[in-house]
C-alpha cells in the first residue's frame, strides 16, 4: 500500500518538452483565452456597428437622390429601415448582455478566470 501514492498520476508533476505550442498552465491558459474572446467580441462589435451606419448612409443618399421616384424611394426606405433596425439590435443586443452579467452577479462577462475560480475548476 505505500507505493500506491507513487502510481497515481496526481503525486508527480511531469514536464513534456518537445516541438509544438508550450504547456501554459490553466491560468495563463483562461487569461489568454479570455483575452482573445474579449478582443473578438469587441471587433466583431464594432464592425456591426460601423456596416449598418454605412448602410444607413448609403440608404440615406440612395434615398435623397431617388428623386420622387415611387419604387427607388421604397428601395431606399427598406434599406434605411434595415440599416436602422439592424443597428439598434446590435446596441440591444450588446446592452441585455451586460446588463444580465450585472444581474448574474458577474462583473466582466469575459473575466473567464474568475469564472473558473469561483466554480472551483
Amino acid at each position: 500500500m505505500a507505493q500506491l501514492p507513487n502510481l497515481l498520476a496526481a503525486s508527480k508533476t511531469y514536464n513534456i518538452s518537445g516541438p509544438g505550442v508550450p504547456v501554459t498552465d490553466a491560468l495563463d491558459a483562461t487569461t489568454k483565452f479570455e483575452l482573445i474572446a474579449g478582443q473578438l467580441i469587441g471587433v466583431l462589435t464594432l464592425i456591426a456597428i460601423l456596416f449598418f451606419i454605412v448602410q444607413i448612409i448609403f440608404a440615406g443618399y440612395a434615398y435623397i437622390s431617388s428623386q420622387g421616384e415611387e419604387k427607388n424611394m421604397e428601395i431606399s426606405r427598406k434599406r434605411l429601415t434595415e440599416g436602422v433596425l439592424g443597428l439598434v439590435i446590435v446596441i440591444v443586443a450588446v446592452g441585455a448582455g451586460t446588463l444580465l452579467a450585472k444581474i448574474a452577479g458577474i462583473p466582466n462577462v469575459l473575466d473567464i478566470n474568475s469564472m473558473f475560480t469561483k466554480m472551483g475548476l
